[in-house]
């Protein structure tokens, strides 16, 4: 077989000639890697020289995360949409505007050639559409049965914004708190995608990078520092997101169970198994800790953005009950909302 029969055809498969770091592993990462990533920072080298000195603020933020979702391939995305969507978010979550990333792969032998390119093609899409550059990479190919498919890793760097320095612990009493859309979207579609449950819904993961609605809502008060928190919820969702604030800033967090948006479909789903949406995780939903007088702006300004259009005030920060999170429910009771005690889908993103 030759090097080129190796990537034509519909069967061609990953094998583990391709990870043993020679002609063929070359081949890969130009036939697939390198045309979709291409951009002048991309590098066959050992690491990209970047020019973050240029940095306006003089501050960069890194992050690096890891995505071994099953299935790979889901309703509104996949693994490689899923990993940049990732990165970009959590640079964005700490005021920074996502400039670079790179990623790392983990291949299975025989996985199809067609599927890795729809995940590059994926990552480079999305990139594209958060303004990133991915400028390097690495792989490498295991044996059948010692990786499911395929694992990413990427990691980020982003350009901090002037005046922007949100955190978990900057959380005061009299906040408001936004969430950007409707929550438990990306765990419910996993969730009916592995069709564990023979659960038919049609349910499409809120997968979506959230740099330009973050900057946004920089750019639309007058002081940044005024927005005291941001976060994605991921793992754990919502919930367990609103209890790490609560216990990073020593205040009590107040929600009103009325005011959270929840899909009709995802409300269908976690009624028929038990299940908080709350606490199923989200791959395109933030959520925002600002002083009320500037929080209508912000979900007006969210409101106008096309991953955010569902954005909502659905509680507050109170100097009562520190570290701790009250639910009033739509009868007007109030409950504690339990802490999460355990991950409910393992392998979510």
């Amino acid at each position: 077989m030759t090097t080129d029969d190796m990537y034509n055809g519909k069967d061609a498969c990953i094998t583990l000639a391709h990870g043993a770091g020679g002609r063929q592993t070359a081949a890969l990462i130009a036939r697939v890697f390198a045309r979709h990533f291409q951009n002048p920072d991309f590098t066959a080298d050992d690491a990209a020289i970047l020019p973050v000195g240029s940095f306006a603020a003089g501050r960069a933020a890194f992050t690096t995360d890891g995505f071994i979702v099953s299935p790979w391939q889901f309703p509104g995305g996949n693994i490689g949409k899923l990993s940049i969507c990732g990165t970009v978010n959590d640079l964005a979550c700490m005021g920074a505007v996502p400039r670079y990333l790179s990623c790392a792969f983990q291949i299975e032998e025989g996985f199809p050639m067609r599927d890795l390119e729809a995940i590059a093609a994926a990552m480079a899409k999305t990139a594209k559409t958060a303004g990133l550059r991915i400028v390097a990479g690495d792989t490498k190919v295991a044996g059948r049965g010692q990786v499911d498919k395929v694992f990413i890793t990427t990691t980020g760097i982003g350009e901090c914004m002037e005046g922007a320095h949100p955190s978990g612990s900057r959380a005061e009493a009299g906040d408001a708190i936004i969430v950007t859309g409707d929550v438990g979207r990306h765990g419910a579609a996993i969730l009916v995608a592995r069709r564990d449950f023979a659960i038919d819904a049609a349910i499409t993961s809120d997968c979506a990078p959230l740099a330009d609605a973050v900057k946004a809502m920089f750019d639309a008060v007058p002081d940044r520092a005024a927005i005291h928190t941001i976060r994605d919820a991921t793992r754990g969702g919502v919930g367990t997101v609103l209890h790490e604030i609560a216990a990073e800033s020593h205040v009590g967090i107040e929600l009103s169970a009325a005011a959270i948006p929840v899909a009709p479909e995802v409300r269908g789903v976690c009624g028929l198994l038990g299940l908080e949406p709350l606490y199923l995780a989200c791959e395109g939903r933030l959520v925002i800790f600002a002083p009320q007088d500037i929080a209508p702006t912000l979900v007006e300004t969210l409101r106008a953005l096309p991953n955010s259009q569902q954005a909502a005030i659905i509680g507050r920060v109170t100097p009562d009950f520190s570290g701790r999170v009250v639910l009033r429910t739509e009868i007007g009771t109030r409950t504690l909302l339990p802490e999460p005690s355990g991950e409910l889908l393992p392998r979510i993103c």
